[in-house]
């Protein structure tokens, strides 16, 4: 199999490479089995890339508000 090299971030790198052990992964599978699946999906990724486009275009303004990951996550509004 041919190999190719790609320059990433150093804390991507890092992220990636912990994200992939935990799925039993190298990096290299688990790298190959995403540009599988996006290249390979034919019109999955069509649909994809439009979602894309529509996020692109949506009109939200958040006026500088940032909101933690515990606040997104709040299940308090659940109860």
């Amino acid at each position: 199999m041919p190999n190719i090299t790609l320059s990433m971030d150093k804390k991507l790198i890092e992220k990636s490479r912990k994200y992939a052990e935990k799925q039993g992964k190298s990096l290299n599978a688990l790298i190959r089995e995403l540009l599988q699946k996006t290249v390979n999906t034919g019109s999955s990724s069509k649909n994809t890339n439009r979602l894309f486009e529509l996020m692109d275009r949506a009109a939200g303004n958040s006026k500088g508000k940032k909101w933690s990951r515990e606040e997104i996550y709040d299940r308090k509004v659940l109860h």
